[in-house]
């Protein structure tokens, strides 16, 4: 299986000494969809800004769809992050007063796309999470788990190798929580490689993978059905 994230040995500190990670190794093959679960404090939010190239590692290699992040200089790793990898954030920072066909093409604003096309995408990442008939609503004439889809079809209109989902469903009820995460598992049927980052062991458990981090650390991982403990 085609490695979409390979990390080896990764440390990160900060000022102070403080090791956020410490020594995590960590791949995800192309279609898997993962759940990286751990307590507030436990790292999993800086593991999510190092594998989404929004930070680098004190030490050790991080790979991301077979580009090695220590080779790139910043604006080309701005670049990859543009091209390979799709973000959804609990807070679904979509653009208010904009409507839902805007927000999405927004992702596609580096893709040197005319305008016309990245329109035309976004209204087919609209159809694709079930949006169709909500492309000129705003977001203040949204649920909340259609500002939700509205932030995913966004992530996934350029299909990217990789689609990060930190705390996706952190603000929503549980029904729109639910519809969510079917969503995420209908868009991994279709090939989708995404990592799910949560707090929440239930949401967790119904993922076909789940990576456990604790201390910095990698704990478990049910990888190929077998669990890990380290």
């Amino acid at each position: 299986m085609k490695s979409v994230v390979d990390l080896k040995g990764v440390v990160k500190e900060y000022a102070g000494g403080v090791r956020a990670l410490d020594g995590i190794d960590l791949a995800v093959g192309e279609g898997e969809l993962v759940g990286i679960v751990g307590p507030s404090g436990s790292g999993k939010s800086t593991l999510l800004h190092i594998v989404g190239t929004l930070d680098r590692p004190t030490s050790g290699t991080v790979a991301i769809a077979g580009h090695d992040i220590a080779a790139l200089t910043d604006r080309r790793l701005s670049a990859l992050r543009a091209r390979h990898i799709g973000f959804v954030f609990q807070a679904f920072h979509l653009v208010p007063g904009v409507a839902a066909l805007d927000n999405v093409a927004e992702g596609l604003l580096y893709s040197g796309l005319p305008r016309a096309r990245r329109r035309r995408m976004a209204a087919d990442a609209l159809a694709r999470v079930g949006l169709a008939d909500r492309v000129r609503h705003r977001p203040h004439e949204l649920s909340g788990g259609q500002k939700q889809r509205v932030a995913i079809a966004r992530a996934v209109v350029g299909e990217p190798a990789l689609l990060l989902a930190d705390e996706p469903t952190g603000a929503l009820d549980s029904a729109s929580g639910e519809a969510v995460m079917e969503l995420l598992h209908t868009l991994n049927e279709e090939g989708a490689t995404i990592a799910v980052i949560t707090h929440d062991t239930e949401i967790a458990a119904r993922l076909p993978r789940q990576v456990r981090i604790r201390d910095g650390r990698v704990v478990a991982d049910t990888a190929h059905g077998k669990v890990m403990a380290r």
